[in-house]
């Protein structure tokens, strides 16, 4: 199985009540080797919910005790943001998943990219604090804008392959 943020499978899931539909998963998705997650509603943050962003760090240093996630009035959202992680940690490792597919720029899901923690719109290099977790423990993260469909194709006849 494969792990998917919940919102590119048009589940409505983000902060602002939306989704991120991602045509080429929505269209993978028919085949039933999808799981879809959603760190931040697994930690208990509603929908709607304030914008949160890793202040000034990345997930990994969340994950350190280092950082902290919090909300534009700065409102500690971190432990819901380490629960949540660890719940898609469970789910993968109930379902023997090898991979994720993230939501880019996230503060749980961003693989390459997350917000700088000013509330400004700029972002910065790092991974959010799933993202993170899943890579610490040997899972392969890629973000959606990681996936053509040559690659997804690939990772699906690996997930394939494993199960059987």
């Amino acid at each position: 199985m494969i792990l998917i943020s919940a919102c590119l499978l048009g589940h409505k899931v983000r902060y602002d009540g939306g989704s991120n539909p991602h045509e080429l998963l929505l269209k993978y998705n028919e085949r039933g080797r999808f799981i879809a997650v959603c760190p931040e509603c697994f930690g208990q943050l509603p929908v709607p919910r304030q914008p949160v962003e890793i202040q000034h760090a990345n997930g990994k240093k969340v994950l350190a005790g280092k950082a902290e996630v919090r909300d534009a009035q700065g409102h500690d959202a971190t432990h819901a943001f380490l629960v949540g992680a660890d719940k898609v940690l469970k789910i993968a490792q109930a379902y023997h998943a090898q991979v994720a597919i993230l939501k880019e720029g996230s503060p749980s899901c961003g693989v390459h990219q997350i917000h700088t923690g000013d509330f400004d719109g700029r972002k910065t290099r790092g991974s959010g604090v799933c993202a993170s977790l899943l890579e610490a423990n040997g899972i392969r993260v890629f973000s959606e804008k990681d996936i053509t469909i040559g690659r997804l194709e690939e990772l699906l006849a690996e997930d394939e392959k494993r199960e059987r």
